[in-house]
């Protein structure tokens, strides 16, 4: 198998990896990944202008990509440089309006931002357990109920809102405008959002969406992994830089094979999330993609888990302060097991999966 990204991906990455390194040194990562709008609108428009988001998307939907690799392409540079803008909800939102066959241009070029509203307090990840119901109402639909973390919603202007309809899980496309919006950074930075719906109108997209909304959260699992992939690479990169500079007993501290093999532990860590990542960007619309997405989201949660505190061990006190950007990759890498899912639900997925 050729791992190799393809010439019109590898000049996606080259070209996004140069615009984030040129546009979002972490110190105004920090500055708008906290403050209202927790994102950085003029470069989202530029990151639009470069075509980031028409590669969530394949030829049938306006875009020229779509798969699993143009997604891990996007989210392992978005990951390098912490970007806190709402690409993730994007992601998801692509893949929901290509399975119902919806007009993606309003999406892809930016003229409307928009979000998926699946999550619930009492229903964090099964999508069939939420409680928002939807009622026939005139030609149309309200819905009522309230949905919690939704990533990019604080901005979003609209939203793709899950809810029961005669009890099947439908798919809703809500405005933004007719909705209760609460906007909020997250711990590690970027914008979430809680959506309250109170008899609000929502026209109706997808009758049965269980398969369309399963089929985008491991979209967004696939660029959870990529992400965190990138971050670790960066991660790795500062730890090793580090134990080359810093000096103790008048030696650099990389030179002490204890710290050495730490580190190469480290590399270890990142290449198996990188392999898991790759299975399941290449499974993703298959059968085996929601297992796959489980067993990459567990294993690269553990992995990121590691290489934080690894990173942080091995650079000591300085690791722990704001100043540096070492304890803000990982707070990311940390916070990034949380979403959609983490390794212990995805690990009772993954032996669901191999029981059945």
């Amino acid at each position: 198998m050729d791992f190799n990204l393809t010439e019109d991906r590898q000049m996606l990455s080259d070209t996004l990896n140069r615009f984030l390194g040129d546009q979002y040194p972490v110190e105004h990562r920090n500055k708008v990944a906290y403050e209202a709008p927790f994102h950085d609108p003029a470069l989202w428009d530029q990151l639009v202008e470069l075509g980031a988001l028409y590669a969530l998307a394949g030829e049938d939907a306006g875009g020229f990509g779509g798969t699993g690799f143009d997604i891990s392409v996007v989210f392992e540079a978005l990951g390098r440089a912490l970007c806190p803008e709402p690409v993730l909800g994007a992601a998801m939102a692509a893949r929901l309006l290509g399975a119902v066959g919806e007009d993606s241009e309003a999406l892809l070029s930016g003229a409307s931002k928009y979000a998926v509203a699946i999550t619930e307090l009492d229903a964090p990840y099964e999508v069939n357990d939420i409680a928002a119901v939807a009622s026939a109402c005139g030609d149309g639909h309200v819905l009522s109920g309230r949905k919690s973390t939704v990533y990019g919603g604080q901005v979003a202007d609209v939203f793709l809102v899950a809810a029961k309809l005669d009890g099947a899980v439908a798919l809703f496309e809500v405005q933004a405008g007719d909705a209760s919006v609460t906007g909020y950074a997250m711990m590690d930075g970027g914008g979430a959002a809680e959506v309250l719906l109170d008899d609000t109108p929502g026209r109706l997209l997808l009758a049965d969406a269980s398969a369309a909304l399963e089929d985008a959260v491991n979209a967004g699992i696939v660029a959870l992994c990529a992400e965190a992939v990138g971050a670790m690479d960066v991660t790795h990169a500062m730890t090793v830089d580090y134990l080359k500079q810093r000096k103790q007993f008048g030696v650099p501290i990389g030179k002490f094979q204890v710290l050495q093999h730490r580190a190469v532990d480290m590399l270890t860590e990142i290449e198996q999330a990188r392999s898991i990542t790759i299975k399941a960007a290449a499974d993703l619309g298959s059968d085996d993609a929601a297992l796959s997405a489980s067993m990459a989201k567990n294993m690269v949660g553990r992995a990121a888990r590691l290489v934080a505190e690894e990173a942080i061990q091995m650079h000591g006190g300085i690791a722990m302060t704001w100043e540096y950007a070492v304890s803000h990759y990982a707070k990311r890498l940390v916070m990034l097991d949380a979403q959609l899912g983490d390794t212990d639900y995805h690990l009772s997925r993954v032996m669901a999966g191999y029981a059945a």
